[in-house]
């Protein structure tokens, strides 16, 4: 049995019978005026942190969600986007898209605002999404993808890159770590399906989506997961998992490469009224301003001694340099 059969096994076996904290979400879902959540959709919640963030739902986009689950995040979708088929959500296992189905629709006995027609679930995989080139807003994705060895995460990735829409954007939550996880870890099929063993590290998660032709990547949320610690794994020392929240841009790449934002600013401190690198970047003496990584490095090398560049805070939601 492949690393694939045991998670699609895994799962449906989680939707027949729930299982509460399956994946350890680390933040509560999301409170949103008018919007009553079904006990059970919350028991099924089998996400590490969240894809739902408002400032990438406006204009009343089209969602495709990978991996309905017990369908939180689906209707949390069709919050913002009320009318048939705003949101598509793709899963490959039965007795999970029978389970959001069923979830769905107690959700629509809760919520006067909200019908089943507002998500179509259909049947598919992360590898071959049924839905034409460039025809959804966004796509978005819940500790699905960690569970991918490199070479079905490199198909997943420019599966999603070509169904979006030139601009659309990438919605990523999943677990990563803070140093590479040992092989015989990897290894464990039933780990891998828990989301505890096929994490990434934050740069090679990044380089993943960047290589798939995502210009932009931006870092919404990275909290702490769970420890991997040595009584329970053959491990040598405590490895610490991490949530991480992101969201991609299909735009192009830059000749001097991708756009990362994690939260820096630039402040400028010289003695003029503000500082032009000729580049697009303009700092005000004394005011902050959001830029990628990329840009904060080149600013502190040109100005060393001019310019502070504040630490990454992990919580980044638009705007900036770029």
């Amino acid at each position: 049995m492949s690393y694939l059969e045991t998670t699609a096994q895994f799962y449906a076996d989680a939707a027949e019978t729930p299982q509460v904290g399956l994946c350890c979400v680390t933040a509560p879902p999301i409170q949103l005026p008018g919007l009553n959540v079904p006990d059970i959709m919350q028991q099924m919640n089998y996400g590490c942190g969240s894809t739902v963030h408002a400032a990438e739902l406006f204009g009343n986009p089209t969602v495709l969600y990978i991996g309905v689950g017990g369908g939180l995040e689906a209707l949390q979708f069709a919050y913002f986007g009320r009318k048939p088929g705003a949101v598509i959500a793709v899963d490959p296992v039965p007795e999970m898209r029978l389970a959001a189905q069923q979830n769905l629709a107690l959700a629509a006995e809760q919520n006067d605002w909200f019908d089943p027609s507002f998500v179509e679930i259909l049947e598919g995989d992360a590898f071959s999404l049924p839905v034409p080139d460039s025809s959804v807003d966004v796509v978005a994705q819940n500790c699905l993808f960690n569970i991918f060895e490199a070479a079905d995460l490199r198909r997943a990735l420019a599966e999603t890159y070509r169904v979006l829409k030139p601009g659309g954007r990438l919605l990523m939550s999943d677990p990563i770590a803070d140093r590479s996880i040992p092989a015989n870890l990897q290894q464990d099929e039933r780990l891998r399906a828990m989301c505890l063993s096929g994490a990434m590290t934050y740069d090679e998660y990044v380089q993943f989506i960047v290589q798939a032709g995502f210009g932009q990547v931006e870092i919404r949320a990275r909290r702490p997961y769970r420890l991997l610690d040595t009584h329970s794994y053959a491990i040598e020392t405590p490895l610490l998992l991490e949530s991480l929240d992101s969201v991609a841009y299909k735009v192009p790449i830059p000749e001097d490469g991708a756009c990362i934002f994690t939260g820096k600013t630039a402040i400028y401190t010289g003695t003029e009224a503000m500082f032009d690198d000729r580049a697009g970047h303009v700092l005000h003496r004394g005011l902050p301003a959001a830029v990628c990584d990329k840009t904060a490095a080149n600013l502190a090398r040109t100005l060393p001694q001019e310019i502070l560049v504040t630490p990454s805070t992990w919580h980044y939601t638009g705007g900036g340099c770029c």
